[in-house]
């Protein structure tokens, strides 16, 4: 019979889509990559043995629907647009692509450090439209401090490139309690509020869950030093965005650089379009040619591995009561 892999997006690239192929998979895509409903319904009406899910939502309804899914790879490492636990209650393991996009997440957030603190984004707004608008009030990184949640890979591909820039680098990851840092020259801090009294940059590199919704609040924010920038390449509800907003407008934060937010796409009236000392962009921090072909080559591993009773590592699956399922 034939085996049969959804991909929850337009596209896949190709050292994902060859390694399917090699394996004789029919793969399926999704024809708008934002529309959740869309993804029920072919779940619903198809025979899916497998999904490769990108960034539009992977919902209870579309994973109960499907009585022949057995696995679902992420195309990449953040699962909150994945109902895992449905995932569980099915018996169905889901699986992450770890590292695969550490280095351009971890460019990313440098990027936009970098942009926010010297009104990159905004300077180059007023080129384009006609003004000579020399902003020369930026805030130099060098001396600063950057504050880390979260000191996986990303993490600490951007702290390596911070202390070369001069800054001091601090940590807090409460997977790391009573652990030596994994990189020379980070310091790790067991209280995020502690951390946050010293940070002048904060960073997030966390995955979203229980724990760390709205784990930077209006109080933890107000622990920050005057005047610090915020950097987000992790997932938006990580922040409560009112609070950073009215930091922003206050003055308490300098500037904000974001590649996530808490709606995506991101609404037209959005508070966040019309204050002048925030960077956007559209949620693509991983999204390099290289990286996106990692996370394919992976996702399309997990899924073959697991289909054919030999699944990957047992920590790359974010629900592995569900791997005794799977075992050959």
């Amino acid at each position: 019979m034939e085996t049969t892999v959804f991909v929850t997006a337009p596209r896949l690239s190709s050292s994902g889509v060859e390694k399917l192929e090699r394996a004789g998979v029919n793969i399926i895509y999704l024809s708008n990559p934002n529309d959740s409903k869309e993804v029920e319904s072919i779940l619903l009406h198809e025979k899916i043995d497998a999904v490769i899910s990108r960034t539009v939502n992977l919902t209870a309804d579309a994973i109960n629907g499907c009585p022949t899914l057995k696995v679902i790879s992420k195309h990449g490492v953040g699962v909150s647009n994945i109902a895992v636990e449905a995932a569980t209650e099915r018996g169905i393991p889901v699986y992450i692509t770890p590292a695969a996009n550490a280095s351009s997440v971890a460019e990313m957030a440098l990027g936009l450090m970098i942009s926010a603190s010297r009104h990159i984004a905004w300077m180059d707004h007023e080129l384009r439209n006609g003004r000579w608008s020399r902003k020369q009030d930026g805030m130099g990184l060098a001396g600063r401090t950057l504050g880390l949640v979260g000191l996986g890979q990303i993490g600490q591909r951007l702290g390596l490139a911070c202390l070369s820039l001069g800054m001091r680098v601090i940590a807090y990851d409460p997977a790391l309690q009573d652990k030596v840092s994994p990189v020379q020259g980070i310091e790790l801090f067991t209280s995020l509020d502690e951390m946050l009294l010293h940070t002048h940059v904060l960073s997030l590199h966390v995955p979203l869950n229980s724990q760390t919704r709205h784990l930077i609040d209006a109080s933890r924010l107000a622990l920050l030093p005057e005047a610090a920038i915020i950097i987000n390449t992790a997932r938006g509800e990580v922040i409560d965005e009112d609070a950073m907003i009215a930091a922003l407008s206050s003055g308490h934060l300098f500037a904000a650089g974001l590649d996530t937010m808490y709606v995506e796409p991101l609404p037209a009236n959005s508070p966040l379009l019309a204050l002048p000392n925030v960077v956007l962009t559209p949620h693509v921090g991983g999204s390099t040619p290289s990286a996106l072909s990692a996370m394919a080559a992976m996702a399309a591993d997990n899924v073959l591995s697991a289909l054919a009773g030999t699944p990957p590592p047992e920590n790359w699956c974010v629900n592995p009561a569900t791997l005794k399922n799977i075992q050959g």
